[in-house]
């Protein structure tokens, strides 16, 4: 075996050996929050730490049904997720298509205005956004939520006005000699090429929305207008106290479920992102 040879293998071994160690620093932690849902709550604080719960108690799945409002929280968090992704994703689409093939003045002027406000930090702007959404009634209901994002996301737009640049003009010209109006051209020819773009970007922004916990926490109020975030949250101050670790383990696996599963059928799609990005970016 030549000295090169072994050396790119000794460098595969020592990459793998680290991945390997990062693999487990990250997925710990999930395992121990799993188990732990199924463990006494004496057993939680036991020395050595016990990562098989000896006996499986199963109650707290039962439980957080009943010491919360789990099922609103989900409900409403599917809704909020749900309506800003498929709306907010059409919007972005068209206004990426709009940035990148259609011709109009200003239009590099006002994608620069789009992705300069992304460098105004939140909470620049809170107190004034909540200002006006509360003169609007809007406070307690899920409208902060939602229509800020029906009008699209600036990374969607930058992403896909990105990957549009690559699909040739003269696709567009074709279409515009043959008569097709330019939403007819955005939803035979421009949707169907960037559908896989479109695919990963809602995923994320999906999770993002579902995870998301300083929106709610500011403009809901009552309990069953609060998201699946905010909840958890209130299980954890409430029972963090009485020590009942595995009940706020328990409704975190359930906030967690939906997630995993997102990730488990789409992660080709979300590998994919970021794969286009590097090559159309």
């Amino acid at each position: 075996m030549s000295e090169t040879k072994r050396k790119g293998i000794f460098a595969d071994i020592l990459i793998y050996i680290v991945l390997l160690i990062g693999a487990v620093f990250m997925i710990a932690p999930l395992i121990w929050m799993l188990t732990t849902s199924f463990k006494e709550r004496e057993d939680v604080f036991a020395l050595p730490p016990e990562w098989i719960p000896d006996p499986w108690v199963f109650e707290k799945y039962v439980e957080i049904w009943e010491k919360g409002p789990l099922l609103q929280g989900i409900t409403n968090s599917v809704i909020v997720a749900v309506s800003v992704t498929i709306i907010g994703t059409l919007t972005s689409s068209l206004a990426a298509f709009a940035f990148s093939k259609l011709r109009f003045p200003g239009k590099d002027y006002i994608f620069l205005g789009l992705l300069a406000s992304l460098m105004i930090p939140y909470p620049a702007v809170m107190i004034p956004q909540f200002m006006m959404f509360s003169k609007a009634g809007w406070v307690d209901t899920l409208l902060p939520l939602i229509i800020p994002g029906l009008f699209g996301n600036i990374f969607m737009i930058f992403f896909l006005r990105q990957y549009l640049m690559s699909v040739p003009n003269a696709i567009i010209e074709a279409a515009k000699i043959d008569g097709a109006s330019y939403f007819g051209i955005f939803t035979s020819i421009t949707f169907p090429l960037i559908k896989p773009a479109i695919a990963a970007q809602l995923i994320l922004w999906f999770m993002g929305i579902w995870n998301d916990y300083l929106a709610p926490i500011i403009y809901l109020n009552s309990p069953e207008k609060q998201t699946l975030q905010l909840v958890i949250a209130n299980y954890n101050a409430t029972y963090a106290i009485q020590t009942d670790y595995p009940l706020i383990m328990a409704a975190s696996i359930i906030a967690l479920l939906p997630m995993l599963i997102v990730f488990l059928i789409f992660q080709k799609q979300i590998i994919e992102s970021v794969a286009i990005s590097g090559v159309k970016g």
